[in-house]
């Protein structure tokens, strides 16, 4: 229970540090509209997977690829800024990948309406 308690500690310390690196310190415009949704920690604290969405709305096709390799490439400044922060011995590598999730919620919703759409044109038997 402890570690677990520990590995959330520790994303959520990753979660504002890089929120915070992103909006102040990196002036890579492909980064300025990003919003981190989660960050997953492995339980031996050796790397830390960073979800991110668009504050625009979805990214599609190669503009999300070349906002995840830009993200990835800032990764080892943000890692030797982290390191500073945290006080494990060791500092976690940092991956970003961008989070599908809501676009899954939203692709739902969308047949949903579609649905209903549906069954309100046709008419009772």
């Amino acid at each position: 229970m402890t570690e677990r308690r520990r590995t959330d500690r520790v994303a959520e310390t990753i979660k504002k540090h890089v929120a915070e690196a992103l909006t102040r310190e990196l002036f890579d415009p492909r980064l300025s509209g990003l919003m981190l949704t989660r960050v997953e920690v492995t339980p031996d604290l050796m790397q830390a997977r960073i979800f991110f969405r668009a504050l625009t709305g979805a990214l599609e096709g190669e503009a999300r690829k070349a906002v995840e390799r830009a993200a990835n490439r800032a990764a080892p400044t943000l890692r030797r800024g982290l390191g500073e922060r945290l006080a494990t011995k060791r500092t976690p590598e940092i991956l970003f990948s961008y989070d599908q999730g809501q676009d899954a919620v939203d692709r739902v919703e969308q047949l949903l309406g579609e649905i209903k759409a549906e069954d309100s044109g046709r008419k009772p038997e």
